[in-house]
């Protein structure tokens, strides 16, 4: 009786397994390369799942998250207009109108005209926007030590070295991939 194919079990193959069949269907392939890219893949998105979660318990969705991000990124008083946020973020400006409309609402941002330009408008994080911000960034800071508890000092140091040399060359062959790597510099 032949073995059934393990995508036909109900689960995600093991990423040995996966690499495996890779390596059955095609030979040219170099393990150690598909490990460590389908390892990165993996870890994106179960990271991506579990920030997803934890947003999520604070009503927060991930449209969200990035404004409070790049406001907070901008520094004090945590204003830009929408223009800059679209920008920084990739969207379209009606996009970005939906996103701060929704959060204003919410209490999260207020978006007011600039007093020295009457046309131009601001988008500034208010105290409530600041405190879901660090509620957000206290539960990721325990999650993420979670998930690092394992390497030591010396090896989450090699270790962000290494992705960091990664990302620069995607980066820098990729450049329509929208990095930005001025975020980790």
């Amino acid at each position: 009786m032949s073995e059934q194919p393990l995508l036909d079990r109900g689960r995600e193959p093991t990423l040995d397994e996966q690499i495996a069949i890779y390596q059955r269907e095609y030979g040219d392939l170099d393990p150690q390369v598909e490990k460590i890219v389908n390892a990165l893949s993996r870890l994106d998105r179960r990271m991506s799942v579990a920030y997803g979660r934890q947003l999520a318990t604070l009503g927060l969705n991930q449209a969200e998250w990035e404004v409070l991000k790049e406001l907070v990124m901008s520094g004090e008083p945590y204003r830009l207009g929408p223009g800059a946020l679209a920008k920084r973020l990739g969207l379209t400006p009606a996009a970005m109108t939906h996103r701060v409309d929704r959060m204003a609402g919410a209490g999260l941002v207020t978006r007011e005209r600039d007093e020295n330009n009457r046309v131009r408008v601001i988008v500034e994080l208010t105290d409530e926007g600041r405190e879901k911000w660090l509620q957000v960034m206290r539960m990721a800071s325990a999650f993420e030590e979670d998930l690092l508890q394992d390497l030591s000092s010396e090896e989450r140091g090699t270790l962000g070295e290494l992705l960091t040399r990664l990302l620069r060359r995607v980066e820098d062959t990729q450049p329509d991939a929208d990095g930005r790597l001025s975020d980790l510099d």
